[in-house]
């Protein structure tokens, strides 16, 4: 009775967070979040943004291992494999991305950072509560097609994401103080090819736990990426008079 009471009021919290993430969008469509290229000081006073990353991407893994590793419950190897995925998505964030990037002389505020670290306790809290907790995967469902079908959504969009990271980050090594229209591959059609192959990610990471907290970081994942590409695709088509009118900014042929 006490379990089930639990996982209900669970369930509640994540469908309100999950409506809360969709109730924002439209609204973040309009603001520009204020760091790399956008940062301004309206946001309060900034850090550096390496070290902001560091500290905000970083919570992710603490969160996980917090609630995955410190659970009596004995684990599946489901929720190893699922745990694995994200510790090493958020490792590669938090502390190999931040310190290829060409943005030493740049600033992130203090209030992004916060929020990010907010946003990220809850979502990666409660996806390592599920999988420390709650899970009841059986060995079965790695030949689940939703399993097969999430996990390679994850290998594609991983390996969009972080060659397309690679591309913007050979740029801006180029000449750390400009900014050049990239081109080829998935850039042909999009602007931010990253933030595509990130989204993919995590609708594939989504997939493979069939789960509430999952799809909830899903969503929120989108909410905020979709817009944050819509801001750089405007910045292009500003400052680059030539920028092809026919690239959209994160979704091929549709935004």
């Amino acid at each position: 009775m006490h379990v089930h009471l639990r996982m209900d009021w669970f369930n509640v919290f994540l469908k309100v967070w999950i409506l809360l993430a969709i109730i924002i969008f439209p609204v973040q469509l309009f603001i520009t979040a204020p760091y790399g290229r956008h940062f301004n000081t309206k946001w309060g006073i900034g850090m550096p943004n390496q070290w902001g990353w560091v500290l905000m991407e970083s919570v992710s893994i603490l969160m996980m291992f917090g609630f995955f590793l410190f659970s009596i419950k004995e684990k599946s190897t489901v929720a190893w494999f699922l745990f694995i995925l994200w510790i090493a998505h958020y490792f590669h964030r938090s502390f190999i991305y931040p310190f290829r990037t060409h943005t030493r002389l740049k600033k992130i505020p203090i209030s992004i950072v916060g929020s990010a670290i907010f946003f990220n306790i809850i979502n990666a809290g409660t996806n390592g509560f599920y999988l420390g907790y709650l899970e009841n995967y059986d060995e079965n469902w790695f030949f689940d097609f939703r399993f097969v079908f999430g996990l390679l959504l994850f290998m594609i969009g991983t390996y969009i994401n972080i060659t397309s990271d690679n591309y913007l980050i050979g740029l801006r090594k180029k000449n750390e103080d400009t900014y050049s229209v990239p081109s080829g591959g998935l850039f042909n059609y999009i602007s931010c090819p990253n933030h595509f192959g990130e989204m993919l990610e995590w609708i594939g990471y989504a997939f493979m736990c069939w789960n509430l907290p999952a799809l909830g970081f899903c969503v929120w994942t989108m909410a905020n990426l979709i817009p944050r590409a819509k801001s750089h695709h405007l910045w292009y088509k500003k400052f680059f008079v030539d920028y092809p009118i026919n690239r959209k900014a994160v979704i091929p042929f549709i935004f």
